[in-house]
Parts: structure tokens; sequence; C-alpha cells
């Protein structure tokens, strides 16, 4: 049997502007690629390592080297799930092992994980956390598109960013993404304000452990738990608190229990939304596959950057195509 072995490296992509949320500014994508070689296939996937849930760029490359013995020893996938936690590295070496399988037997993932193959799919378009002024000109620049998701979570002005958004694209759906940055004192005057223009969707309103007062506060409009939910496990204590569940692989770890997160999710009731940080097409690639048939898609990484990785993903209007052979399953 040919040894596997196993790389990761720093890569980073310029960010078209500057992306702003709740919790700080980036104008660069620093990701972190696998590579899990076997003979002449090779398997990539990457990931993006998040401050909010203490992840570096160092800590997740030492974590993803720290498993190099055991892919070397053909660890399996399932092997991966039970015995490295949930995070950005065990998410790309997870790709990478999808990607590698799916090369050597001359398939797509899909065909190996059982699933239909891959449709279309529409997008959501990110507008940061701006002025009112600033968010309204973004809003009015996208407004052809279905889908619009927006940044809110200021202690003051959310309203007017809620207001102007919709001024800006009257006919777009639109999702709220409040990234923890709502209190128990304001989330109710903002949830009326979001009901007033006819948000669809509210995400993360109040930060993660410190969300128990939803079970209470009366909405008519769904709320979507993102950081409050990594992994299968945590479905349980949201239930009663969110109608809806974001699913990102860096957060579960993986395309592996992204699937099954997904089903179970499903079967308990809640609606799905699949999202991203910010990455490029690889990143984006497999999530195609969890997005397919979710109520909500979030897979406009690559759309934020200044520019992308070659081949990457099909990008037409609001639609996502994916992706080829070439670059990912």
């Amino acid at each position: 049997m040919t040894r596997r072995t196993l790389t990761a490296g720093l890569e980073r992509f310029p960010i078209a502007g500057t992306f702003r949320i709740a919790r700080g500014a980036r104008t660069e994508a620093a990701v972190v690629v696998c590579t899990v070689s076997e003979g002449p296939f090779s398997g990539k996937g990457e990931c993006v390592p998040y401050p909010r849930y203490g992840e570096t760029v160092e800590s997740v490359i030492a974590q993803i080297e720290s498993l190099s013995d055991g892919i070397a020893g053909g660890m399996t996938r399932e092997e991966l799930l039970e015995t490295f936690p949930a995070g950005a590295a065990r998410n790309a070496v997870d790709c990478a092992l999808w990607d590698l399988e799916a090369k050597k037997a001359g398939r797509r993932v899909h065909e190996l994980a059982g699933l239909a193959a891959p449709q279309p799919l529409v997008t959501t378009q990110t507008i940061s956390l701006a002025t009112p002024e600033e968010m309204e000109q973004q809003a009015r620049l996208h407004s052809s598109r279905p889908v619009l998701k927006f940044k809110v979570g200021m202690p003051d002005g959310d309203a007017e960013r809620i207001e102007a958004v919709r001024r800006g694209a009257p006919n777009s759906q639109l999702i709220l993404d409040a990234n923890e940055g709502w209190t128990e004192d304001n989330i109710e005057d903002n949830l009326r304000i979001a009901e007033k223009f006819g948000v669809a969707l509210i995400e993360q309103p109040l930060p993660a452990g410190k969300d128990a007062i939803l079970r209470e506060v009366a909405r008519t409009i769904p709320l979507c738990a993102d950081e409050s939910l990594h992994t299968r496990e945590d479905l349980p204590k949201l239930a009663g608190l969110y109608d809806a569940v974001n699913i990102k692989l860096d957060k579960t770890g993986g395309l592996t229990e992204a699937l099954l997160l997904k089903a179970e999710a499903e079967r308990m009731g809640f609606s799905i939304m699949v999202g991203c940080m910010v990455g490029t097409s690889l990143a984006m690639a497999p999530a195609i596959l969890a997005a397919q048939g979710a109520q909500f898609v979030d897979l406009d990484g690559p759309l934020l950057l200044a520019r992308d990785r070659e081949p990457g993903l099909v990008y037409e209007g609001a639609k996502v195509y994916p992706p080829a052979p070439k670059l990912w399953g």
C-alpha cells in the first residue's frame, strides 16, 4: 500500500475593499489548504481559521500536521470524525480525504456519498456592516439579486441600517445577521423593525450561550443559530430557541459531519441554511453538496474577494454552479 502524505500551508487572498461585521473588519482572507497525497493522486481541502472559536492560522496548521502519522497509516474519514475535534483543521483534512477518494475512484464525491448529482444554487450576496447610507448604496448595487444578506449588530443605528437596506433593495428577500451583537435590552425593538421591513430570517441575534431568552421572545421572523451551532451535539439545546440552523463546514469540521448534522436537523424540524466563512472556491465546493435542498444558501465567499483561485466556481448572477473535478470532488 502506498503511504499517504499530508501537508498544510497558508494562502492569502485580498478582499475587495473591507469586510466588516460587528466583531471587526478584515481586508484579506487567510486560508489554510491541506493536501493529502497517495501515489499520483492528491486531494485538497480549505479551511478558514476563526478567532471567535480560538483558532489561528498557526494553531490550525499545527493541528493538521499532528495528523500526519495517522493519515500516513490510513486513517479514514470516520476515524477522523470520531477522534479529532470539530473545527477548521478537521474540515480541511476531511474535505481533502473526500477529494482524494474521488480522484482515486474516478468518481465524484456526491456518488461516493450516495447523493444525487448537485444542481446550481441561488446564493445570497452579503453586504458588510457600514453606515446606513453606505449599506443602502450597496443594497442598491445588488438590488437585482433575489436574496441579500446584511450585517448588523452594533449598539446604535441598526434600525436605520435595516430600513436603509430595504430602501436600497425593495424587492429582494433579506437575511439579517447580527453576529451575536444584540442584547436582551434591544432585541425586541430590533425585531419589530425587522418585521416592519420584511426581513425573512435573522441569524444569531444574541451571544451563544446567552440566548435562553429567545424561548420567551415573541417574533414572526424565524431565528437561525450560527455561532450557537457546531455539530449534532448542539441541536437538542437549540430546540425551542431557534427555528433554523446555519451549517458551516469550518464549524462542523468537514463535509462528513455537515451531512450528518443536516439530516438530524431536518429530522428535528429545523430549517436549513448552509453558510461559509470568507474563503475561496475550494472552501465553497464541498459546501455546495451540503447545501442541496437547503432553504437558505450563503456561499458567496469568493464574490467578496478581489481574486479567487483558478479554476474557481462558476457564479452567474445569483447562481453558483457545482465544482468541476479539477477544483474539488
